[in-house]
């Protein structure tokens, strides 16, 4: 969407102050743990961009909660599997010799939005070091959250998703419907209903570049809109406005939860 059409779609500018005032009316709050999937354009014409939308989310959990946000990089991984789009079979050897290696604060996101892209490279903000599927975090939990993703089953018990978990944190989908749903995707391995795959990437090790591989599942984020339509049932979850977007705002581990049993029993029943 054109910034020209967020104006004319817009009925006035969704200020800084006023964000504030929506996403505590929605129910954040000082000291929650909330990670955020987001889409900058769905919320109307805001001044000053992702930045104020950054700010206004730092406004209302205060530097006592922390705020977490996907920074995924998913062209960092083995180019044989990629489909949007396939790279030619004679291509992907130099692709694994030639990519650079995933640096913390030099690799860019890919198709995570504007606002996380910007949150990635804000003051005081961590990253977990994952070539794939890294997580930035900011506040009073950031450091346990980021620390320690392991490579393997990057979206498992060991990442940032499980230290949400732990903490008993919150999910703001931000103009953007449950096929973002990251969180869901530790219930896929929590349930066990993924089978394992070979992934690969280029990390730094002990400052040299190496191509590792690791174990990962095969997610599959396909049956996610029906599966958070589901949850949206449950009444579990609030639906509300922030500017124009449409918001869901939940408790990670109810939606955890739910979706492990919900997923397990799904494709129990169709296998």
């Amino acid at each position: 969407m054109s910034e020209k059409d967020v104006i004319e779609r817009s009925p006035h500018p969704f200020t800084r102050e006023l964000l504030v005032q929506e996403l505590a009316q929605l129910g954040l709050q000082p000291g929650m743990v909330l990670l955020v999937h987001s889409s900058l354009s769905k919320i109307g014409y805001v001044p000053g961009g992702p930045v104020a939308v950054i700010q206004a989310l730092q406004d209302v959990l205060t530097p006592a909660g922390t705020l977490v946000m996907p920074t995924h990089s998913s062209d960092y991984s083995e180019p044989a599997d990629w489909q949007n789009p396939p790279v030619p079979a004679d291509w992907q050897p130099i692709v694994r010799a030639h990519m650079p290696a995933f640096e913390l604060a030099l690799t860019p996101t890919r198709q995570m939005g504007a606002i996380a892209e910007l949150f990635r490279t804000w003051p005081d903000v961590l990253r977990s070091n994952h070539p794939q599927v890294s997580f930035a975090a900011w506040g009073r939990h950031a450091a346990r959250i980021t620390a320690a993703h392991s490579l393997s089953f990057g979206m498992g018990d060991q990442s940032p998703l499980g230290q949400i978990y732990a903490f008993d944190g919150h999910v703001l989908l931000l103009g953007v419907g449950h096929a973002n749903n990251t969180s869901f995707h530790l219930a896929e391995f929590r349930a066990g209903v993924r089978p394992t795959m070979r992934e690969g990437a280029p990390i730094l090790e002990d400052g040299r570049r190496v191509w590792r591989e690791y174990d990962e599942l095969d997610y599959d984020d396909e049956p996610f809109p029906q599966l958070g339509a589901a949850f949206d049932e449950t009444g579990a979850v609030t639906i509300g406005r922030v500017g124009l977007a449409e918001c869901r705002l939940f408790a990670q581990r109810t939606a955890v939860d739910f979706a492990q049993q919900w997923l397990t029993a799904t494709i129990a029943s169709s296998a």
